[in-house]
């Protein structure tokens, strides 16, 4: 009998290096792995940037009950173009490019003939699950990844790797809400909750597509950076009833990014009728929504997630034309440990990104693979 595609792809294989958590104390230590061989529809880069994302934590702490042990995280990577399959088209060796939250999906079904492949029932994430072929999904901490051409985006001239990685998820986690619900119209005024890693990216986007952008945030601290640093047109202390009020009805939507639990009867005041609210953050409980505050004025509650490919090549193209790129502290593999304990704390402003390319191979020493 013929090989499997998974036996086949055992044989063919590529050697790599990351940095893993071996267990649910999160801990990253360098681990030689193997990465398939380039197929004729593969992309092969060798990764420079990778952004840390929230969700990295959790799945390297097993937050979500679901992590597969060795993880290699990271789901927001910038590198170059070592290697094309023969049916490749869009790319060729030396381009910039990047890869997001998905690396695979089945590509027939009505989401991805759509161009929603994020909706995919059969979504292939980067890190932490089994790819089409049998083989498991390692994340950008990494040195290279090869790639299906589908799931693999083009860095537009102007957009520096570094700064850009984190808007491989971050960007287009706020960007396609803003797009399908409407929220991108000049003049309309955007409520943006939470000043974070994709809090940020969204007052960005928010300038760019000409809106008034307002802040939410529980942090008074954070007033001067949101208005003079980020470009917000205004600034609300959640926590202030008096602010609270004073912006009563004055917003056509509101971007909710916030992972907290929170009270959201008072953010509904601040919509006007029919107004909305997307959440993209993912608190840990149920979140309690008082029936009359959507219905009396005909409000809406919705969610979204991250978005499809094509979205993300627009995204990204849109934010080299405006300028917008993340506001990165850039650091290098040694530190990724310490960098998860301040992200734990919130202490980065506003997303930590690693130099793959200059420090890894000396924080990995080309370890023996466990």
């Amino acid at each position: 009998m013929a090989p499997t595609a998974a036996e086949q792809s055992k044989q063919h294989t590529q050697k790599a290096v990351g940095l893993a958590a071996r267990d649910a104390s999160g801990h990253l230590t360098p681990l030689a792995i193997t990465r398939r061989s380039t197929g004729d529809d593969d992309v092969q880069i060798k990764i420079l940037y990778c952004g840390i994302c929230h969700s990295d934590l959790h799945s390297i702490k097993n937050d979500w009950k679901d992590a597969t042990y060795p993880v290699i995280p990271g789901h927001e990577i910038a590198g170059e173009v070592t290697e094309v399959g023969k049916n490749v088209t869009r790319f060729k060796a030396g381009d910039r490019v990047g890869v997001g939250c998905m690396v695979n999906s089945c590509q027939s079904c009505e989401s991805c003939d759509k161009g929603f492949e994020n909706h995919c029932p059969g979504v292939i994430f980067t890190y932490n699950r089994v790819d089409r072929d049998g083989t498991f999904t390692y994340g950008g901490y990494s040195s290279m990844v090869v790639v299906h051409e589908r799931f693999v985006v083009r860095f537009p001239d102007a957009m520096p790797l570094d700064k850009g990685a984190p808007l491989l998820c971050a960007g287009i986690t706020v960007y396609s809400p803003m797009k399908y619900h409407g929220l991108n119209v000049p003049g309309m005024h955007l409520g943006v909750l939470g000043l974070g890693g994709l809090g940020h990216v969204a007052v960005k986007l928010g300038k760019a597509f000409g809106m008034k952008v307002t802040v939410i945030s529980s942090s008074p601290g954070k007033k001067q950076e949101a208005l003079e640093r980020l470009g917000a047109d205004a600034f609300v202390v959640s926590k202030n009833a008096d602010e609270m009020k004073a912006a009563m009805s004055t917003m056509d939507g509101i971007i909710n990014t916030v992972s907290a639990n929170i009270p959201m009867a008072p953010l509904f005041g601040l919509l006007k009728p029919n107004g909305k609210m997307v959440m993209v953050g993912l608190p840990e409980k149920p979140v309690e929504v008082p029936p009359f505050a959507l219905v009396a004025k005909n409000k809406t509650l919705s969610g979204s997630f991250i978005g499809g490919m094509s979205d993300t090549q627009e995204m990204l193209d849109l934010a080299a034309k405006h300028g917008v790129t993340a506001d990165i502290e850039v650091i290098s593999a040694e530190y990724v440990n310490t960098a998860m304990e301040r992200l734990a704390k919130a202490d980065v402003r506003y997303r930590f990104v690693i130099d793959i390319g200059n420090t890894l191979d000396k924080a990995a020493a080309l370890p023996p693979s466990d």
